[in-house]
């Protein structure tokens, strides 16, 4: 009897490449991070010395799941007033970390692998997902550059990330993430909606209970 369809991309295939597209100008880059990954890490606890780890308010009222901070000239802040970018944390009052160099050179080159040479990043939302904790669909949209690509680096407890389409209503893919995979998108697929199904309980040798998302943007 045939296997029923799933909406998963390759969840369980051993021999699945090591780029993946996603979409006209999306891509999955397995494992690109993973030599880099010490490195990110322990800058991204530097960051979080300064900036500590906070749950944003949402326009609604509501706390984000998502622990997050950020770093760069600019980085994403979220609360009554809107979702929007900011020079200075709300949380200390006090300019954010700056964009270590790892960040930057690893998402140019990712974006260069995705064909996106020109990329420069000047903010990086960092979050922190606990077990159980999601992302509901939504767009990146709040940048004035929409013509510059997004690079997502996932690290730590794997999860499964919803590559959704141009309306909130299209069936969302699922795909699987593993520490050190990137995604890539921009062009016709900037604007595709996107989010991430709740944290699996787990334990990883890098991250702990948690899985830590690096998503470099040009907000300017």
């Amino acid at each position: 009897m045939p296997s029923a369809p799933s909406d998963d991309l390759f969840a369980d295939d051993p021999a699945e490449p090591s780029t993946l597209a996603l979409g006209m100008q999306a891509v999955l880059l397995r494992g690109f991070a993973l030599a880099q990954a010490p490195q990110l890490l322990e800058e991204v606890r530097q960051v979080v010395r300064q900036a500590p780890w906070r749950h944003m308010q949402t326009p609604g009222g509501k706390a984000m799941s998502v622990a997050t901070t950020g770093c760069g000239p600019l980085s994403w802040v979220s609360d009554r007033r809107g979702y929007r970018y900011a020079a200075l944390d709300p949380l200390t009052g006090k300019p954010w970390p700056a964009l270590p160099a790892d960040f930057a050179q690893l998402a140019h080159a990712a974006a260069q692998e995705a064909g996106f040479a020109a990329f420069v990043p000047d903010a990086c939302l960092i979050n922190r997902y606990a077990p159980g904790t999601r992302l509901s669909l939504h767009q990146d949209r709040d940048e004035q550059d929409l013509a510059a690509p997004i690079v997502s680096i996932s690290l730590g407890l794997p999860a499964t990330f919803l590559w959704g389409g141009a309306t909130r209503g299209e069936r969302a893919l699922r795909v699987p993430l593993r520490h050190g995979d990137t995604v890539v998108w921009g062009g016709v697929d900037r604007l595709r909606f996107h989010g991430v199904l709740p944290v699996a309980p787990g334990q990883h040798p890098a991250t702990g209970e948690c899985r830590i998302n690096l998503t470099l943007r040009k907000a300017t």
